[in-house]
Protein backbone atom coordinates (compact mmCIF):
# COMPACT_ATOMS: atom_id res chain seq x y z
CA UNK A 1 0.00 0.00 0.00
CA UNK A 2 0.88 3.11 -0.78
CA UNK A 3 0.21 6.05 1.52
CA UNK A 4 2.58 8.85 0.11
CA UNK A 5 1.33 12.65 0.41
CA UNK A 6 -1.44 11.51 2.75
CA UNK A 7 -1.50 12.75 6.59
CA UNK A 8 -2.84 10.53 9.17
CA UNK A 9 -3.70 11.06 12.61
CA UNK A 10 -3.56 8.02 14.80
CA UNK A 11 -4.90 8.76 18.07
CA UNK A 12 -4.14 6.37 21.38
CA UNK A 13 -6.49 5.76 24.58
CA UNK A 14 -5.53 3.57 27.28
CA UNK A 15 -5.96 0.42 26.94
CA UNK A 16 -2.41 -0.37 27.38
CA UNK A 17 -2.41 -3.84 27.01
CA UNK A 18 -2.76 -3.14 23.37
CA UNK A 19 -0.07 -0.57 22.68
CA UNK A 20 2.45 -3.38 21.52
CA UNK A 21 0.00 -4.33 18.67
CA UNK A 22 -1.26 -0.98 17.90
CA UNK A 23 2.49 0.71 17.69
CA UNK A 24 3.91 -1.54 14.95
CA UNK A 25 1.18 -0.70 12.73
CA UNK A 26 1.76 3.10 13.42
CA UNK A 27 5.25 1.77 12.37
CA UNK A 28 3.80 0.17 8.63
CA UNK A 29 2.15 3.57 8.09
CA UNK A 30 4.66 5.63 8.27
CA UNK A 31 7.05 2.87 6.37
CA UNK A 32 4.18 3.38 3.68
CA UNK A 33 4.95 6.97 3.19
CA UNK A 34 2.23 8.45 5.48
CA UNK A 35 2.76 11.89 7.71
CA UNK A 36 1.61 10.31 11.37
CA UNK A 37 0.53 13.48 13.66
CA UNK A 38 0.15 11.41 17.06
CA UNK A 39 -2.56 12.32 19.22
CA UNK A 40 -2.60 10.99 22.90
CA UNK A 41 -5.30 10.69 25.34
CA UNK A 42 -4.61 11.89 28.73
CA UNK A 43 -4.21 8.63 30.28
CA UNK A 44 -2.01 7.57 28.00
CA UNK A 45 -0.25 10.80 28.13
CA UNK A 46 -0.12 10.66 32.03
CA UNK A 47 -0.62 6.93 33.72
CA UNK A 48 2.52 4.50 33.99
CA UNK A 49 1.25 0.86 34.16
CA UNK A 50 2.48 -2.73 33.93
CA UNK A 51 2.99 -2.47 30.03
CA UNK A 52 5.22 0.40 30.51
CA UNK A 53 5.74 4.28 31.28
CA UNK A 54 4.28 7.18 29.71
CA UNK A 55 7.42 8.33 28.91
CA UNK A 56 8.26 5.21 27.71
CA UNK A 57 5.23 5.01 24.80
CA UNK A 58 5.83 9.39 24.29
CA UNK A 59 9.52 8.35 23.33
CA UNK A 60 8.81 5.66 21.04
CA UNK A 61 6.14 7.47 18.99
CA UNK A 62 7.72 10.80 18.50
CA UNK A 63 11.16 7.76 17.21
CA UNK A 64 8.71 6.64 15.25
CA UNK A 65 6.89 9.63 13.50
CA UNK A 66 9.59 12.66 14.20
CA UNK A 67 6.72 14.47 15.37
CA UNK A 68 5.34 15.55 18.89
CA UNK A 69 2.67 14.22 19.83
CA UNK A 70 -0.65 16.18 20.55
CA UNK A 71 -1.87 16.33 24.20
CA UNK A 72 -4.27 18.78 24.80
CA UNK A 73 -7.72 19.64 23.23
CA UNK A 74 -6.27 23.34 22.19
CA UNK A 75 -3.54 21.45 20.30
CA UNK A 76 -5.76 19.31 18.48
CA UNK A 77 -9.08 21.52 17.93
CA UNK A 78 -7.32 23.55 14.73
CA UNK A 79 -7.31 19.64 12.85
CA UNK A 80 -10.55 20.69 12.03
CA UNK A 81 -10.68 24.52 10.31
CA UNK A 82 -7.12 23.50 8.68
CA UNK A 83 -8.39 20.24 7.75
CA UNK A 84 -5.05 18.31 8.27
CA UNK A 85 -6.17 14.74 7.86
CA UNK A 86 -7.01 12.74 5.04
CA UNK A 87 -7.74 9.88 7.99
CA UNK A 88 -7.72 9.97 11.56
CA UNK A 89 -7.58 6.38 13.53
CA UNK A 90 -8.07 5.94 17.02
CA UNK A 91 -6.47 2.92 18.38
CA UNK A 92 -7.06 1.19 20.48
CA UNK A 93 -10.34 2.96 20.96
CA UNK A 94 -11.52 1.52 24.61
CA UNK A 95 -15.10 1.50 25.72
CA UNK A 96 -14.87 4.48 27.36
CA UNK A 97 -13.59 6.39 24.34
CA UNK A 98 -16.23 4.68 22.06
CA UNK A 99 -19.45 5.59 24.70
CA UNK A 100 -17.96 9.19 24.89
CA UNK A 101 -18.03 9.30 20.95
CA UNK A 102 -21.27 7.95 20.52
CA UNK A 103 -22.68 10.45 22.60
CA UNK A 104 -21.10 13.25 21.45
CA UNK A 105 -19.23 14.11 24.79
CA UNK A 106 -15.56 15.71 23.35
CA UNK A 107 -13.63 16.00 26.74
CA UNK A 108 -10.41 15.22 25.86
CA UNK A 109 -8.07 15.49 22.49
CA UNK A 110 -9.01 11.78 21.17
CA UNK A 111 -12.39 12.48 21.63
CA UNK A 112 -11.77 16.13 19.96
CA UNK A 113 -10.09 14.96 16.80
CA UNK A 114 -12.62 12.44 16.38
CA UNK A 115 -14.91 15.53 15.99
CA UNK A 116 -12.90 17.83 14.09
CA UNK A 117 -12.53 15.08 11.51
CA UNK A 118 -16.00 14.63 11.31
CA UNK A 119 -17.11 17.92 10.85
CA UNK A 120 -15.23 17.90 7.73
CA UNK A 121 -16.85 14.33 6.27
CA UNK A 122 -13.31 12.72 6.11
CA UNK A 123 -12.79 9.04 7.52
CA UNK A 124 -12.63 8.01 11.26
CA UNK A 125 -11.68 4.67 11.83
CA UNK A 126 -11.98 2.69 14.85
CA UNK A 127 -9.94 0.01 16.67
CA UNK A 128 -11.99 -0.92 19.27
CA UNK A 129 -10.61 -2.86 22.54
CA UNK A 130 -13.21 -3.10 25.25
CA UNK A 131 -14.53 -5.60 27.49
CA UNK A 132 -17.77 -4.37 27.21
CA UNK A 133 -18.66 -4.67 23.73
CA UNK A 134 -21.16 -6.91 24.14
CA UNK A 135 -22.45 -5.69 27.62
CA UNK A 136 -23.61 -2.00 28.50
CA UNK A 137 -21.03 -0.53 25.25
CA UNK A 138 -23.60 -2.54 22.76
CA UNK A 139 -25.48 0.36 22.26
CA UNK A 140 -22.27 2.51 21.83
CA UNK A 141 -21.38 0.04 18.90
CA UNK A 142 -24.10 -0.50 17.27
CA UNK A 143 -24.88 3.11 17.09
CA UNK A 144 -21.33 3.96 16.04
CA UNK A 145 -22.23 0.82 13.20
CA UNK A 146 -24.59 3.01 11.47
CA UNK A 147 -22.73 6.38 11.90
CA UNK A 148 -21.39 8.19 8.79
CA UNK A 149 -18.06 8.81 8.11
CA UNK A 150 -17.00 5.88 10.87
CA UNK A 151 -14.97 3.10 9.79
CA UNK A 152 -14.03 -0.12 11.70
CA UNK A 153 -10.53 -2.34 12.23
CA UNK A 154 -12.74 -6.36 11.53
CA UNK A 155 -13.05 -6.91 15.31
CA UNK A 156 -13.75 -10.35 17.18
CA UNK A 157 -14.16 -12.01 20.66
CA UNK A 158 -10.44 -12.14 22.00
CA UNK A 159 -11.25 -14.61 24.98
CA UNK A 160 -15.20 -15.83 24.64
CA UNK A 161 -14.14 -18.45 27.20
CA UNK A 162 -13.19 -15.70 30.28
CA UNK A 163 -14.52 -12.62 28.93
CA UNK A 164 -17.49 -13.35 26.75
CA UNK A 165 -18.41 -9.62 25.87
CA UNK A 166 -14.87 -8.48 25.27
CA UNK A 167 -14.09 -7.45 21.62
CA UNK A 168 -10.96 -6.53 20.26
CA UNK A 169 -10.00 -5.36 17.01
CA UNK A 170 -7.09 -7.09 14.40
CA UNK A 171 -4.24 -4.27 15.20
CA UNK A 172 -2.78 -5.84 11.67
CA UNK A 173 -5.68 -4.64 9.85
CA UNK A 174 -5.58 -0.99 10.50
CA UNK A 175 -3.25 0.29 7.58
CA UNK A 176 -5.83 -1.73 5.10
CA UNK A 177 -9.01 -0.50 6.80
CA UNK A 178 -7.77 3.03 6.28
CA UNK A 179 -6.51 2.77 2.21
CA UNK A 180 -10.05 1.44 2.01
CA UNK A 181 -11.53 4.46 4.43
CA UNK A 182 -10.01 7.21 2.71
CA UNK A 183 -11.93 5.40 -0.42
CA UNK A 184 -15.24 5.81 1.45
CA UNK A 185 -15.19 1.53 1.85
CA UNK A 186 -15.67 -0.55 4.84
CA UNK A 187 -12.86 -3.25 4.91
CA UNK A 188 -14.95 -6.98 5.08
CA UNK A 189 -15.58 -8.79 6.67
CA UNK A 190 -16.30 -6.87 9.51
CA UNK A 191 -16.83 -9.51 12.14
CA UNK A 192 -13.75 -12.13 12.69
CA UNK A 193 -12.24 -14.11 14.92
CA UNK A 194 -9.68 -12.28 16.96
CA UNK A 195 -8.36 -16.05 18.35
CA UNK A 196 -8.94 -18.94 17.87
CA UNK A 197 -6.58 -22.32 17.60
CA UNK A 198 -9.15 -24.58 15.76
CA UNK A 199 -6.34 -27.19 15.37
CA UNK A 200 -7.17 -28.35 19.11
Amino acid sequence: MNFEGLTIGFALSGSHCTHDEVLPQMKRLVEQGARIIPILSHTVATVDSRFGTAEDWKKQIIEMTGETPLMTIPEVEPLGPKGLLDCLVIAPCTGNTLARLANAITDGPVLMAAKAQMRNHRPVVLAISTNDALGLNATNLARLLTAKDLYFVPFGQDNPEKKPKSMVARMELIPETCRLAIEGRQLQPLVVEKYRDFTS
